[in-house]
């Protein structure tokens, strides 16, 4: 890539003519291009937003894809992940998108990993989610990007898409599971004291030399190799670049209309046209007419996500799935204003509900849910909650909150001032006064705490069942007993954080063959356009079975898409297959 990828149009030549162009640079978009860019194929990767990364560089970055080279021999077995998503999933995709993701998932890794920067390890312990379905695993089937040191990408480091600010620490630096280790332990452990010296050392040289960090984790990490990938391999890259118009030449071939600020050019796409621009969850109509009703406009994903070129595939024949348990994957959300007056949206994934010493209860004081179910779970209880749970709260006290933090009160003894000053954080000295500052009914909320106070001592929650597979155990404290996830709320103050259900994702999107290739309600395929990422239908049917569920289909998919793709730019499809749907 040498043009510059925010001016880019102004210096495409007219008319130019790509093999493949992918819309939407997220991990799905970007794996797609990439896996294109390998076959030897002139691509062209467009981007609506001022960054690539989309959703998938704010994440955690874990990649769901079974049976790789990461794996140990006899780890696991096609019956079990069979199973396992059978019994998760059922009929709420059809199986045939599944046994494609099976079949390429592997080699879809392994070509990833061999010829780019992209790379993983196996999380040594990461289980699914539904854990206690037959095939379920805890470990093997997660994949979690190493960081990146990014310096060599030079004045291409400002394309990649910022981290969520609450997420870094020492306005910018981004951490790990493994850095936290280490920073919480600097003044207790020699090793992690150096490691710390050098972590920061690092960032403040990085900010003073190219104005950003330079090492790159998790979903950013993953984004960030996959940029100096699609350098390396010459994918043409352009950002604030939206389709505006998409006419269908015939024999497959398909002109795309761009239009960067004031510029417009026409594309002729001669393998395919692939979209993976992160789904519908920025479109506030779609979100109407699609998602629950009562579903609050919060959400942490990215603003690119809006479903822009839907409206232009829509026109062909393409449709939605329809046979899907949720339009959206789900997350409890606080809310915060910044400094800068933008609002952050905070996902509360693992780091406090599980916790010992917490209670989730609705607006009459109520628990409703196990809280250490996955997020997604919890989010569909929020909204299952006939609007009494939306939004909820999260309780604790002031020997939980110092231990493990709360929502955006980090770990390890953050000041509480801030946080209770612009009423982020509520305080009360009893559960008496607590209440009343939130509005609830005391007798219900001291009845809840009661209830949890008495599990805790027994090790099993009678009434929810919190902390009683590994997927929720592993989120609890290893080190408290009896149960990880069951502590008492004894020692006042006592604090709880607003919650609200917020769409991480979509998970409805538009339906396809299983080389990716759109299609209509009849199952006719519409030639030359894909999708991959969340713009596809979920392989998962709106379930949330494991971690990583979206990126990793999503990189499964952008392969068959750009291999299929290829293939017709090439001329070697000798015949279109018709969907599963049929």
């Amino acid at each position: 890539m040498s043009a510059n990828a925010k001016t880019f149009l102004r210096d495409m030549e007219k008319n130019a003519q790509y093999d493949v162009v992918v819309l939407g640079a997220g991990a799905a978009g970007m794996a797609a291009a990439l896996f294109a860019a390998l076959e030897g194929s002139k691509v062209l990767l467009v981007e609506s937003t001022p960054y690539v990364g989309g959703t998938s560089a704010l994440s955690g970055g874990t990649t769901w894809v079974p049976m790789t080279q990461y794996a140990q021999p006899g780890e696991d077995s096609y019956e079990n992940l069979s199973k396992f998503l059978d019994n998760a999933v059922g009929d709420c995709a059809p199986k045939s998108m599944r046994e494609a993701f099976f079949q390429a998932g592997p080699e879809a890794i392994k070509i990833l990993t061999e010829n780019t920067d992209v790379a993983f390890r196996k999380c040594p312990f990461h289980p699914d989610y539904m854990a206690d379905l037959e095939g379920a695993t805890s470990h093997g089937r997660a994949l979690e990007p190493l960081p990146f040191v990014t310096r060599h990408l030079g004045k291409h480091l400002k394309l990649l898409r910022p981290p969520i600010p609450e997420f870094t620490v020492l306005g910018g630096m981004m951490i790990n599971r493994e850095d936290i280790g280490h920073l919480l332990n600097r003044f207790k452990s020699p090793k992690s004291f150096i490691y710390t010296v050098r972590l920061v050392l690092n960032y403040v040289w990085d900010r003073i030399r190219y104005g950003a960090p330079a090492r790159s984790v998790m979903g950013h990490a993953l984004i960030a190799r996959m940029l100096s990938s699609a350098i390396k391999l010459g994918v043409d890259i352009t950002v604030d670049t939206e389709a505006t118009d998409l006419e269908p030449l015939g024999e497959g071939r398909n002109r795309l209309t761009l239009k960067q600020g004031p510029i417009s050019r026409h594309v002729e796409v001669k393998g395919g046209v692939i979209l993976a621009g992160g789904g519908f969850g920025r479109d506030p109509f779609k979100r109407a007419a699609l998602l629950p009703a009562g579903m609050p406009l919060y959400s942490p994903t990215a603003p690119g996500c809006t479903g822009s070129a839907h409206r232009l595939v829509e026109k062909l024949g393409a449709t939605y799935g329809s046979a899907d348990d949720q339009p959206a994957f789900w997350a409890p959300c606080s809310i915060r204003r910044r400094n800068d007056e933008s609002l952050a949206v905070f996902p509360h994934f693992v780091f406090d509900r599980a916790k010992p010493g917490t209670v989730c209860v609705d607006q009459e004081g109520n628990r409703f849910v196990n809280e250490s179910l996955s997020y997604h779970e919890f989010g569909k209880a929020m909204l299952n909650s006939g609007g009494k749970a939306n939004p909820a709260y999260i309780v604790t006290d002031a020997r939980a909150i110092a231990k493990y933090g709360l929502g955006q009160v980090r770990l390890g003894g953050d000041k509480l001032a801030p946080y209770l000053r612009d009423g982020y954080l509520v305080e009360g000295k009893t559960l008496d006064e607590l209440a009343q500052k939130l509005g609830l009914n005391p007798s219900n909320l001291k009845a809840s705490v009661e209830q949890i106070n008495r599990a805790a001592q027994t090790g099993i929650d009678e009434r929810f069942h919190r902390g009683e597979t590994v997927y929720q155990r592993a989120n609890g404290d290893p080190e408290h007993k009896p149960n990880p996830c069951l502590g008492e709320l004894s020692e006042g103050p006592f604090y709880a954080i607003e919650l609200y259900p917020a769409d991480i994702g979509t998970s409805k999107g538009l339906l396809s063959d299983e080389n990716a290739q759109l299609v209509t309600a009849d199952g006719e395929v519409i030639d030359g356009i894909y999708a991959a990422g969340n713009d596809l239908n979920s392989i998962m049917g709106g379930r949330y079975p494991g971690p990583g569920i979206t990126i990793g289909p999503g990189i499964v998919f952008g392969y068959l898409a750009a291999r299929h793709a290829v293939a017709r730019s090439r001329g070697t499809v000798t015949k279109e297959r018709r969907s599963a749907v049929e």
